[in-house]
């Protein structure tokens, strides 16, 4: 029997009522610690995600292995050193342009003549090969010539039949004149004796020039070359019946020399005119891509009006064509050379248009950039000649000049920073790929 202390005012519990207290706080704790563990690994996992893009993204920032820092692109941006804009140039210099007139031509040929019979008959032969190179004269097809030699037999027999009219009249008049003149017969028969005979020499002329003609039909039965050049396809066969001035059976074509023609603007026919009086203007024919040469000749003329259409005037230039490039009715490329101009030449990208005209960056020794007017003269597809505002010697910006100010500083592509030179002690930048490659490590530590 327990027997309790005086004063006492706690009773013992029962030993139940102590395990179950304790079972209690054991399972309030359990889910407590969980929900803890789990917050602190969502906060780890948020600060390794953070710090490996934080490390990515200063690695992307870091230049290249070996780059100047600032010299990523023209134009600067945040690499550039102190802030500066840096930029490409180029020095302005003394020189020649040459002046050229590109347009587009088409091959022609000198001469093109259709082979086309002048009698009508069968064509028995052809004596050509389609494409063949003829020359002048050469017998190239024939047409039958038994209907036109018996016109011509015809022709010549009533020549000869009226001749012997003509004899027989003539006598007949001197026997007249003699009897006249012993009174023995009238006047008038004397002089219709006379007319006959006037007849009869003017039917004998027509006779003449039909047999004239009919020789001539009979010598056009055969075909020959009126030029020399290249015969093209045939038109019709042997066997067919042709007709005087019908289409022709083929076409040749000179090729040697052969012209291009091409238009010139109606703004460049002063310029052209000019050059011409200063002797023979150099013409080139260029291909499609205006990468090979084909031929090289010389200008030859330019027509006398302009097109009110086009505003254009069509000009002819000549080429040996030695080589067979050139093609009638072939488009080309042509360079026509009208001299050269001296003078400061810069490059094409470093005028720019502004509201007040033309105008360029100049760098002076203090790496300022100034903006100076110009007035441009004649250009090419590199070079612009600069008539007033630019010396030679001058630097020129020619790339980044969009982000460029008047009086500002900027950094020349070709400097190095003092930040880049002094890599040897130890604190240069470390490879963009390094820090990259290190990155998942960085962040884990953190």
């Amino acid at each position: 029997m327990a027997v309790s202390e005086p004063g006492s005012s706690q009773r013992p519990s029962p030993p139940c009522a102590n395990a179950a207290a304790g079972g209690l706080r054991v399972q309030q704790s359990g889910p407590r610690r969980r929900w803890l563990g789990a917050l602190l690994t969502l906060l780890f996992v948020a600060l390794l995600v953070g710090g490996a893009w934080y490390l990515a993204q200063r690695a992307q920032q870091m230049p290249p292995v070996g780059a100047q820092p600032g010299l990523g692109r023209p134009g600067g941006g945040p690499g550039g050193a102190g802030g500066m804009v840096t930029v490409g140039y180029a020095l302005a210099r003394e020189g020649e342009l040459q002046t050229q007139l590109d347009a587009l031509g088409t091959v022609t040929s000198v001469n093109a003549v259709a082979l086309a019979p002048q009698v009508s008959g069968v064509l028995q032969e052809v004596l050509f090969t389609e494409g063949q190179q003829v020359k002048k004269g050469q017998v190239l097809a024939r047409i039958d010539r038994l209907p036109l030699e018996q016109a011509l037999a015809q022709a010549r027999g009533q020549r000869v039949r009226d001749e012997a009219q003509l004899a027989m009249a003539r006598t007949t008049l001197q026997r007249y004149q003699t009897l006249w003149g012993q009174d023995s017969i009238a006047r008038q028969e004397v002089d219709v004796q006379a007319a006959l005979v006037k007849q009869l020499e003017g039917t004998l002329e027509s006779d003449r020039a039909s047999e004239r003609t009919a020789q001539i039909n009979l010598d056009y039965t055969t075909l020959r070359a009126p030029i020399s050049g290249r015969i093209g396809l045939r038109a019709v066969d042997a066997g067919n019946l042709v007709a005087a001035n019908s289409t022709g059976i083929a076409t040749i074509t000179q090729m040697t020399p052969i012209d291009v023609v091409f238009a010139v603007t109606q703004e460049r026919i002063a310029d052209v005119l000019a050059a011409q009086r200063g002797g023979k203007l150099p013409v080139a024919v260029l291909d499609s891509a205006r990468a090979q040469t084909l031929a090289e000749g010389a200008f030859l003329s330019m027509d006398n009006q302009v097109n009110t259409a086009t505003g254009t005037v069509r000009a002819k230039a000549r080429f040996d064509n030695a080589t067979g490039q050139l093609f009638p009715n072939q488009f080309v490329n042509v360079r026509l050379q009208l001299g050269a101009v001296r003078g400061v030449l810069v490059p094409v990208t470093a005028v720019r248009a502004g509201p007040q005209g033309d105008y360029v960056y100049v760098i002076d020794d203090a790496r300022v950039a100034q903006m100076r007017a110009v007035r441009r003269g004649l250009a090419t597809a590199e070079w612009v000649l600069i008539e007033s505002g630019v010396q030679a010697g001058e630097r020129v910006v020619t790339e980044g000049g969009d982000r460029v100010k008047a009086g500002a500083a900027v950094q020349l592509s070709g400097d190095r920073p003092a930040r880049a030179a002094s890599g040897a002690d130890g604190a240069g930048a470390r490879p963009a790929a390094a820090m990259a490659s290190s990155a998942p490590a960085l962040a884990a530590s953190r």
